[in-house]
């Protein structure tokens, strides 16, 4: 079996696949909070993983956190590479992009192939980039998350509160503060990605991560929600790097 991990700034998230499995179908998938990293290893007890495939861009102590609890030896530390997978690198320094956005980039490719491609990973980041059609990762964009835009206004500024994102913006303009808050955080998340799609021309946005559910319905363009489109790219490198 297969241990797929995506290590981000914020959580720990991870899915286990049977050996042959297509990208994405997975037995079972969970998430927890740094803080709660030593109690992953009860999930993974007694489930004959033979491999693991990880993306690390949490730091060297978790990643050394991570090599401990591992229940295998066979362990591939995911990077960003020139070229994998039919996929081109166009970063000026290939090493220098993050290995979740080019997981990402690599499982938004997996899941629709041969499309110009806007991938939007949304956490304490967000994150967009484009995908030719032709299989380049072309660059991209990176900005606060919808979290991080909040929590910044409250404590950047003396009389603005910290306000909850995730209900639902109103129509129009806000007549009131917090819905003000709200509505110009998720109405910046879905500018950024609509920008992005328009300046690629891209087909398709996938767009993923724990805000993604909040900005998904505020956006134009044609897109797809994808739970995990990280480890759906680990996922999909798994018979190249074993």
């Amino acid at each position: 079996m297969l241990l797929l991990i995506d290590a981000g700034n914020t959580r720990i998230k991870w899915a286990l696949a049977d050996d042959g499995a297509a990208p994405g179908v997975w037995t079972e998938q969970g998430a927890a909070d740094h803080a709660q990293l030593n109690h992953l290893p009860a999930h993974w007890q007694g489930k004959q993983v033979t491999r693991a495939i990880v993306s690390n861009v949490a730091g060297v102590k978790i990643r050394d956190q991570l090599q401990l609890m591992l229940p295998t030896t066979a362990i591939s530390w995911f990077v960003s590479a020139p070229e994998l997978a039919g996929m081109r690198n166009r970063y000026r320094n290939p090493a220098q992009l993050g290995s979740d956005r080019f997981a990402a980039a690599l499982g938004a490719r997996a899941l629709e192939p041969g499309k110009a491609l806007v991938v939007a990973t949304c956490g304490t980041a967000t994150t967009i980039d484009a995908v030719s059609a032709g299989g380049e990762f072309l660059g991209g964009m990176i900005l606060p998350g919808l979290g991080l835009m909040a929590s910044s206004l409250a404590r950047h500024t003396a009389q603005l509160p910290r306000v909850a994102t995730g209900s639902a913006p109103p129509a129009g303009f806000a007549d009131n503060t917090d819905d003000a808050i709200r509505s110009g955080c998720l109405a910046a998340q879905a500018g950024a990605i609509e920008r992005a799609c328009a300046l690629h021309r891209a087909e398709r946005c996938i767009i993923s991560g724990g805000a993604a559910r909040y900005i998904a319905p505020s956006l134009s363009v044609p897109h797809r929600m994808t739970d995990n489109i990280v480890l759906v790219g680990l996922h999909a490198t798994a018979t190249i790097t074993g």
